[in-house]
């Protein structure tokens, strides 16, 4: 994600580089929290089989039949045995996890891509698209880091079902404190960078790429029309929306398999239920990757690494629309409020004869203008 630059100052609307670090942190936070409680349900759903290790289909003699069997399932048993508030389980460490992790995440992407132009490698025709790719597997690595004892805690409870083994997210925390030391909290992490590098890289590079093949799209059609661009009723908002969506879906479709095990190296040792089906055992958490990803293939099938695809599809595609669109909305409406403010100090502060810096409104940020003066 990335909102054209000041020529001069490298920097959106002119805005100075703390300011434009906490504009961009905003509005990742705001989109990345709407977009956490509206898919809250579709996440529950998706952890809920990812650990589970009985086999969906055709359950062999060394295994009992699996709870949830499939997504509508699912959701009827999560109603019927949890009540509402079970599709939301793990929605307090969510939020704590999404407010760190997309305002890190859009400020970690927004400092690489305006070091890239300072640099000059933005107007290298040939390093220019690995860039998108390159700057989304740096901003996702920088977020995970910042809020994973939070993630851990989300798929903690969210996976723990009826009855509760935490009353909520300071009871599970102490516990795993207790238990494991502060290292607990960080369980998994090294599987979820490696998880989430090629999946951030894949979301944003590919989000750049639609919204650059979608502005092509424009140009040429309204080439053939014979009419101009800017005249066209075209709906940028929708634009983003789209190919949030197609991003978001192409990356989890590719990277699912490493979901799947960072799920079980984050719930390895959990104590839930046994009518939730076998527990993942603690020493899972000492497998590699490699050797988590062999151990449920074999037991489990190729079937047995794709677990919970479907809502995790059903989620992820919505999700990144959702919080790219609303990155969008957010910066804009942020944006103006930032520049307005900056305005009227600027106006207020300063000297006769002397011209104010340069600063764009957040309609001319999203057309790529220059600056107006104040």
């Amino acid at each position: 994600m990335h909102t054209p630059t000041n020529e001069t100052t490298g920097n959106a609307a002119g805005l100075d580089h703390k300011t434009r670090m906490a504009v961009d942190a905003t509005a990742g936070a705001l989109a990345g929290c709407i977009a956490r409680f509206l898919v809250g349900p579709l996440d529950v759903i998706k952890i809920r089989f990812q650990v589970q290790l009985e086999p969906i289909k055709n359950p062999s003699a060394a295994h009992q039949a699996s709870k949830y069997t499939g997504f509508t399932q699912a959701l009827a048993t999560i109603l019927r045995e949890e009540g509402i508030q079970g599709l939301w389980r793990g929605t307090v460490p969510g939020l704590l996890l999404t407010v760190p992790y997309t305002a890190v995440q859009f400020v970690a992407l927004q400092q690489f891509k305006d070091t890239a132009a300072k640099l000059g490698l933005t107007s290298n025709s040939n390093v220019s698209p690995l860039l998108s790719f390159a700057s989304g597997a740096f901003a996702g690595a920088m977020g995970t880091v910042a809020s994973y004892p939070f993630d851990l805690l989300r798929t903690t409870l969210a996976a723990q079902g009826e009855p509760k083994v935490y009353r909520g997210m300071l009871d599970a925390s102490r516990d795993i404190v207790q238990r494991q030391g502060f290292a607990g909290l960080y369980r998994g992490m090294g599987v979820t960078l490696v998880e989430i590098i090629p999946y951030a890289a894949l979301q944003f590079g590919l989000y750049d790429s639609f919204k650059v093949a979608s502005n092509l799209a424009k140009r040429q059609y309204a080439r053939s029309l014979g009419i101009d661009e800017e005249s066209m009723a075209y709906d940028t908002r929708f634009a983003h929306f789209v190919c949030g969506l197609m991003a978001g879906l192409c990356a989890k479709l590719a990277t699912h398999p490493l979901d799947v095990a960072k799920k079980r190296f984050q719930v390895a040792g959990l104590q839930r239920s046994l009518r939730y089906g076998a527990r993942v055992e603690q020493g899972f958490a000492f497998k590699s990757l490699r050797q988590g990803l062999v151990d449920i293939y074999r037991k489990e099938g190729m079937s047995g690494l794709w677990k919970g695809s479907v809502p995790s599809i059903i989620k992820a595609a919505p999700s990144a629309a959702i919080t790219f669109s609303a990155y969008e909305v957010v910066l804009t409406w942020v944006l103006a409020l930032a520049t307005s403010t900056s305005s009227q100090q600027q106006q207020q502060g300063g000297v006769p004869g002397k011209t104010l810096p340069v600063v764009a409104s957040a309609e001319d940020v999203k057309q790529g203008k220059k600056g107006r003066a104040t």
